[in-house]
């Protein structure tokens, strides 16, 4: 059996982080950078900003739509954020990864526990902290993307987020952009390679230590 013959089963790879720490800027480099990377879209009952593409950056429906979703089982999970609701949807997650390919996840530590309930060996948690509370709040104003007002809430909301730390499997404070992609990268490189992720390898040892 050739090297190549070695199958890898994919990764769900999730990074979290309070709104405005940098892991939507993050996820969006490594994409460019990884064609092994693939995007989960997320399903979700907000309305769609300017400049969102539906399908694309998410897939925006109703409430009523959405409550179908999650009672007949086609959500991998689902939270509600700030009065609306997100999640992922279960076909196309379960599809990339049995075709070897890694999807990374944008959510918030409520999805990151359901995901760890139903599918820990697939999982790989990151959580992007900001350097400081200043500069958080620094950030939020300058993307200029929402009002004074939703930006004291996600400030609020900011430390409740923060103490769920601890779940995840590696913590990333986001100094420079560059080198937390640099980071994430890493940690890919090395969860590809875990033992159980390759599929065929015992095989392929067999083989090699009968001189095949």
């Amino acid at each position: 059996m050739p090297s190549s013959d070695i199958q890898r089963r994919g990764l769900m790879l999730v990074l979290s982080s309070p709104s405005g720490a940098g892991k939507t800027t993050i996820t969006r480099r490594l994409l460019e950078r990884d064609a092994r990377l693939v995007m989960s879209v997320s399903v979700t009952t907000r309305p769609k900003r300017p400049g969102e593409v539906d399908g694309v950056d998410y897939i925006f429906v109703e409430p009523v739509e959405f409550e179908q979703m999650a009672e007949v089982g086609e959500l991998l999970e689902h939270a509600k954020v700030f009065a609306h609701d997100y999640g992922t949807p279960r076909p196309a997650v379960e599809q990339a990864l049995a075709q070897g390919r890694d999807v990374v996840f944008d959510i918030d530590w409520q999805g990151t526990q359901q995901l760890a309930q139903s599918a820990r060996e697939d999982l790989v948690s990151v959580f992007v902290l900001p350097p400081s509370t200043e500069e958080l709040e620094r950030r939020l104003h300058t993307r200029a993307q929402d009002s004074d007002e939703v930006v004291a809430q996600r400030m609020a909301k900011a430390a409740d987020e923060m103490s769920h730390w601890a779940e995840y499997d590696y913590i990333i404070v986001n100094r420079d952009i560059e080198d937390s992609v640099e980071a994430v990268r890493a940690i890919l490189a090395a969860e590809r390679l875990k033992r159980e992720r390759q599929i065929g390898l015992a095989d392929f040892v067999t083989k090699l230590r009968e001189g095949r």
